[in-house]
């Protein structure tokens, strides 16, 4: 294969790419950093924390080598199963391999390696902008190897497969998910040809571990603009092999002239939305998952049209079992986006009346995920009526200075009752019984609603006079 006439020595200056190349001139070995770092180079991205390195020989070898160069030997960490090895050198992690071609068996996404040549290393990368190759050779340091063009695809912003993109898919199924990944992140459009071919092997999808489709997706999520990578996921019959419930919000019925928005598409307003103002991943989970109730509860009745009664509630449940289901963290973050989607419509129902006590208790049922709700109900505006939709944010102001004159005035917020289980027990001579979770629940809900301050004495008197309606004595 002939070498580019470019060289490109000025991504190189990081002393770490000095180690290898002598360590690979003293093993007479040819040597190359390949994949993102020289991608994410020409991308003007950064250098990415992660490189890769091939070498025409053992990978192994190599980094052992390069480790014995170093000043602090870094621990070398060998795979030996995938011919692999990986060290540390300040904030990066490199990873050493040798050149290898790779086929598939149907079953299985992990492929038979068998030693090769850069040309067959490179064949086996999954799109050409990843194929793009820097010389570590002390003969061509710095040279390009680019054998696919794949810095002319950079420039066009195209994501592009350096081989058959049926045979590229079929053999590799995560690299589907891995595209329309890319061409989200990055901005670019997949290739006519490869979009059909993920089309069309999107039941290939099934033989990949939900963890690591789910990996993808999350970085899907976490881009600028999450719907750019959706929309292709839904175009491709990706998405419905692993998140039915989004894929169920689908159409627009009409019964008797009326209809309802479509749900599948606002979904994804909302999701863009909100990530114009928030980074947090679960957040943005959220606000997909906030009407995934919708599609189980739809109903037309005759007289109110279109109701979805009680999605937020069943939208709330459905997450455990997708989290389960997508090995997503069955912990804080799972019961964050339940109590997201729980309350989904709380702020904007309150956005037409605001009245304290709602207030006291939206602030009491949210806790310190308040501001993450509020969010969330800002981004679920999609109207494109300018006159509604500056009404509703208007009215969110509102709330939110409402929020905050009541929390200064009541601190409801992560709200411990005034009046604790053993006072009542002390103050009645009582054993744990029924009544006490009666007078503490009385004593809750009197202070939700404005009956009484958050204040120890008012909340005591309190508890005397329910305590009395009760036939309890002192």
């Amino acid at each position: 294969m002939p070498y580019s006439k470019n060289v490109y020595k000025d991504a190189l200056t990081n002393s770490v790419f000095e180690y290898i190349s002598k360590a690979a001139s003293g093993l007479n070995v040819e040597t190359y950093v390949i994949g993102g770092f020289v991608r994410d180079y020409f991308l003007k991205r950064g250098a990415p924390k992660d490189i890769d390195i091939v070498a025409i020989g053992s990978g192994i070898e190599l980094a052992e080598a390069v480790a014995a160069l170093m000043p602090h030997k870094p621990k070398v960490q060998v795979f030996k199963t995938y011919g692999t090895a990986m060290l540390r050198f300040g904030d990066y992690e490199i990873e050493f391999v040798g050149a290898r071609k790779e086929s598939y068996h149907e079953d299985s996404r992990n492929p038979v390696v068998e030693d090769g040549t850069l040309d067959d290393d490179q064949n086996r990368r999954d799109f050409t902008i990843n194929a793009l190759a820097l010389s570590l050779n002390k003969s061509d340091f710095g040279t390009l190897l680019d054998p696919f063009n794949g810095i002319k695809d950079l420039e066009n912003k195209i994501i592009k497969t350096p081989l058959n993109p049926d045979i590229t898919y079929s053999d590799d199924p995560l690299r589907m998910m891995r595209a329309i990944r890319f061409a989200t992140q990055f901005g670019f459009s997949i290739e006519n040809n490869s979009l059909e071919a993920i089309s069309k092997n999107a039941e290939r999808l099934d033989i990949i571990t939900i963890e690591r489709i789910m990996d993808e997706f999350n970085k899907i999520m976490s881009s600028p603009v999450p719907s750019v990578g959706l929309l292709l996921l839904n175009e491709t019959n990706l998405l419905v092999r692993f998140l039915s419930e989004i894929t169920d919000l689908k159409g627009v019925e009409e019964v008797e002239g009326q209809k309802h928005k479509d749900n599948f598409y606002h979904t994804f307003e909302v999701v863009d939305n909100i990530a114009k103002n928030t980074s947090d991943l679960w957040l943005r989970w959220a606000a997909l998952l906030h009407d995934i109730g919708k599609a189980p509860t739809k109903k037309f009745h005759k007289t109110l049209g279109w109701t979805f009664h009680g999605h937020e509630f069943v939208g709330s449940k459905m997450v455990f079992k997708l989290f389960k289901r997508l090995r997503l963290p069955m912990n804080i973050k799972m019961k964050f986006v339940q109590k997201m989607v729980l309350l989904s419509s709380r702020p904007i129902v309150l956005a037409t009346e605001v009245t304290d006590s709602a207030v006291r208790r939206l602030v009491f049922d949210s806790g310190d995920d308040i501001e993450s709700l509020m969010t969330l109900c800002e981004a679920d505006i999609t109207t494109k009526n300018p006159s509604r939709f500056n009404k509703y944010h208007h009215n969110f102001t509102i709330v939110r200075d409402k929020i905050k004159e009541v929390e200064e005035r009541d601190h409801i917020r992560n709200f411990q009752p005034p009046i604790s289980g053993e006072l009542i027990m002390e103050t009645y001579n009582l054993k744990p019984c029924r009544e006490i979770g009666q007078i503490k629940d009385a004593i809750k809900e009197a202070i939700l609603e404005g009956e009484i301050a958050n204040d120890y004495q008012e909340a005591y008197d309190f508890m005397l006079k329910k305590g009395a309606k009760l036939g309890l004595k002192k």
